[in-house]
């Protein structure tokens, strides 16, 4: 997986801090939010995207992919857990499919909004917070108005 982790980070940089996994449907939207929340966290969260599918599906076909989802955690991993934000609908299966397979307590699946949960939950990881925090942080992004 090409994408997992942007080239500036060394495995060093980032141990300890819990990592995030976005998971969509779409590789370009995986992608661009992670294009967001990279400056957000200060560089300092594995933001990993997955989206699309691994299936040998031409080049933007949307979908999820296990595999995928599977090598974003690793790849997420810093040693404090990894919280997972999927999109919506099969995307949330797969993840919570990939979750019930690893049987990790340290991996979790978020019910929050794409890109505010997003948002809140690298800020969140990013000042050391638990796991437990930077989920609840994904969750109550949901109940900030935009205007």
């Amino acid at each position: 997986m090409s994408n997992a982790r942007p080239a500036r980070e060394s495995s060093s940089d980032l141990v300890g801090l819990v990592g995030l996994v976005l998971v969509s449907h779409s590789a370009r939207l995986a992608d661009g939010l992670r294009e967001l929340l990279d400056p957000l966290g200060g560089g300092l969260v594995r933001v990993v995207p997955a989206g699309g599918m691994d299936d040998g599906s031409p080049e933007g076909a949307l979908g999820t992919g296990y595999e995928r989802i599977e090598a974003a955690v690793a790849a997420a991993d810093a040693g404090a857990g990894v919280l997972l934000l999927p999109d919506l609908g099969s995307a949330v299966l797969t993840a919570r499919l990939v979750l019930a397979e690893l049987g990790r307590d340290d991996v979790v699946v978020v019910d929050a909004p794409f890109v505010e949960g997003g948002v809140a939950a690298v800020v969140a990881a990013s000042t050391g917070a638990s796991l437990a925090d930077v989920a609840a942080a994904a969750r109550e992004a949901r109940t900030i108005p935009k205007f």
